[in-house]
């Protein structure tokens, strides 16, 4: 099961952070396009090896800013 939850108080510039460690590609990507839709930043854990690739295409494709924090720690977020 994922676990979304928001750091802070209001949507606005909080990043929402999702747990996806143990899930398998593409379900981390899929949890982080959907969790985009509410939040303009995110901080997605995943652990699967391709995660990593699946997700900085996914801020690719959508014109969206990717970083890597440490080991299986990734941060999505909108450029404005």
């Amino acid at each position: 099961m994922t676990d979304l939850s928001v750091s802070g108080g209001s949507m606005a510039g909080v990043a929402i952070e999702i747990d996806a460690r143990g899930m398998k590609c593409p379900w981390p990507a899929l949890r982080a396009a959907r969790a985009m839709r509410e939040a303009a930043r995110i901080m997605i854990r995943a652990d699967d090896p391709i995660a990593e690739t699946e997700l900085r295409a996914l801020a690719i494709q959508h014109g969206w800013t990717f970083a890597v924090f440490g080991e299986a720690t990734f941060q999505l977020s909108c450029q404005q």
